[in-house]
């Protein structure tokens, strides 16, 4: 979700790491040499949607720490892509928590539908979220290091599951 933190976090959890960060918002931005809330008005939600799917899909990194936006969920190709190449962190906020951190979704580059609201968006999104979610964080009355220790935590854990699960036979 916008305003989760993906980035803020993402920096510091890549510090930690010794890894590279990169935001995936930014790729698009650099690619297309516009700014998303210009996208998602010239193309439209799908279109923007489509553009961040292919985008996102074709991101080829190693160590690195990537931050994509909120819609990237949407994208089938682009989460396939990074469930086989990465481990995925869901940072879960409640919906009052988002509302409080967030100011003009629109310049942001939320893509919302036609009369939605955040509270629309939220119940949309929160089960695509867990869905591809390797590690889910509750980042509610969480500090930035908090939650950056605990994801990497659970980054060394999950990578020992699977070197062992590999190794095993």
């Amino acid at each position: 979700m916008p305003g989760a933190g993906k980035s803020t976090v993402g920096v510091v959890l890549a510090k930690k790491l010794g890894y590279r960060f990169l935001d995936s918002d930014l790729v698009i931005q650099e690619t297309c040499r516009k700014l998303l809330y210009q996208l998602i008005e010239e193309q439209g939600e799908a279109g923007f949607l489509a553009l961040e799917n292919k985008i996102n899909a074709g991101i080829m990194a190693e160590k690195t720490v990537i931050a994509t936006g909120g819609s990237a969920v949407y994208g089938r190709e682009a989460m396939a892509h990074f469930k086989e190449t990465g481990t995925i962190v869901y940072l879960k906020l409640s919906c009052q928590e988002l509302q409080e951190r967030l100011g003009d979704l629109h310049r942001r580059g939320v893509v919302l539908k036609e009369g939605y609201t955040l509270e629309d968006l939220y119940k949309e999104r929160v089960p695509l979220y867990e869905k591809y979610a390797d590690i889910v964080i509750d980042c509610n009355c969480q500090d930035i290091r908090s939650v950056v220790e605990e994801i990497a935590a659970g980054i060394e854990f999950s990578e020992e599951t699977y070197e062992k699960s590999i190794f095993k036979e």
